[in-house]
């Protein structure tokens, strides 16, 4: 019986969702005040056929002036990822890290450049270390997790 290759191939790279709301232009285009910049990040997977699965980073960017929304993009940049052959127990930091690693560096152009045809300065996102975000993640769901045999 001879092992099977792992296998790890992009298939295909896409921007799946992308808006922008400037509900209190024009008149804010000309407060001279700085705005607060909010940024939310998250991801997300999901099998889409056999070895083949869909990674999606979302981000949405939010800038105010006070109470007042500047401007708000929500954007969604996905990769179609080829997967096989591969430990059950290396899934989780393949699709919560490598591939999300692969598909940030076109939500954060996109959103870039959302931003500039908006009018407005670019928005440039940090690198994001998704090792340590999905660490984290992982510990918040192993501390929610009840352990078994353990009385408190």
């Amino acid at each position: 019986m001879s092992e099977e290759n792992p296998v790890f191939q992009i298939q295909r790279v896409y921007l799946k969702d992308l808006s922008l709301e400037q509900p209190n232009s024009p008149q804010i285009l000309l407060e001279q005040e700085q705005p607060n910049v909010d940024i939310q990040l998250g991801v997300e997977a999901a099998p889409v056929a056999d070895g083949i699965f869909e990674v999606a980073v979302t981000a949405t960017v939010q800038t105010k002036i006070k109470d007042k929304t500047v401007f708000l993009v929500e954007a969604k940049q996905a990769g179609i990822f080829e997967i096989r052959n591969i430990p059950e127990d290396q899934m989780g930091p393949i699709m919560g890290i490598a591939c999300p690693q692969i598909v940030y560096p076109y939500l954060r152009g996109n959103i870039a450049d959302v931003v500039t045809r908006a009018g407005f300065p670019p928005v440039h996102l940090a690198e994001i270390n998704f090792q340590a975000m999905y660490e984290q993640q992982q510990a918040q769901v192993a501390s929610a997790a009840p352990t078994p045999g353990v009385t408190q």
